[in-house]
């Protein structure tokens, strides 16, 4: 078994850059079902990286369904033929095309979650709301602990549905659109873009804190444009929003 494993580029997201090397490798039949992968130290060694990304990364490929672990012998390729495990790879998203289509779904199911919560939320869902709010106010735009504290907001606007797959599927895409913004190191900023983008999510907190679904879905809607736009995505007519 021949494996193309180099190091990793250093950055917050190396347990991703790892997942996604071995993901590769399985896809292209280097690591075939049934095979074992290296053990952790050896893979920390190839990889330039901690036993702990290691782990990070094998834990990300258990839960995709690529891999299976038994204590006392290691981690071995699933044997998922026709697996139903949602992934997107990270260096796919690196094309703007992908990426964008990643914007588009991230709309579609953002914007009408904003109008369910605002439906079903509870007090504790808004306190989780201004928590997240408060942390990103004391980051530095666009900075790890901001992109965390962004995530965090909208998976409280997704648990406010009370709806588990919504809580799923939000909390996956918006982690892959977070890992992109972390790889491309597309994460300039300035105190306007920090007030415009607190200020849009404001609008929402607001629109879900007094229950106007229309409202909470208009605000959704100017937040990731004005994220599609921050991002670098280009302006062709609505494309990236529903």
């Amino acid at each position: 078994m021949t494996l193309k494993l180099d190091k990793v580029n250093r950055g917050p997201h190396l347990s991703t850059l790892v997942a996604s090397s071995i993901s590769r490798e399985i896809a292209q039949g280097r690591l075939k079902p049934g095979d074992q992968l290296p053990t952790e130290q050896a893979l920390a060694q190839t990889f330039g990286v901690s036993r702990n990304v290691v782990r990070e990364a094998i834990a990300r490929l258990r839960s995709e369904g690529r891999i299976w672990s038994q204590q006392g012998r290691g981690a071995f390729v699933a044997d998922v033929p026709n697996s139903t495990v949602l992934t997107i790879d990270n260096d796919t998203l690196l094309q703007v095309d992908a990426f964008q289509s990643l914007f588009e779904l991230r709309g579609i199911l953002e914007v009408q979650a904003a109008g369910i919560a605002a439906e079903r939320r509870s007090i504790e869902d808004l306190e989780a709301m201004r928590s997240a709010l408060a942390v990103m106010r004391e980051a530095p735009y666009g900075s790890v602990n901001w992109l965390k504290a962004d995530v965090e907001f909208h998976r409280t606007i997704a648990a406010a549905t009370r709806n588990i797959y919504m809580v799923q599927f939000l909390l996956f895409v918006s982690e892959r659109v977070r890992e992109s913004i972390l790889a491309a190191g597309n994460r300039q900023g300035s105190d306007d873009m920090a007030s415009i983008t607190l200020g849009e999510h404001d609008r929402i907190l607001a629109a879900v804190e007094a229950g106007n679904a229309e409202a909470a879905r208009a605000a959704m809607l100017q937040h990731l444009a004005g994220a599609a736009h921050r991002v670098g995505l280009p302006d062709d007519g609505g494309r990236a929003l529903p």
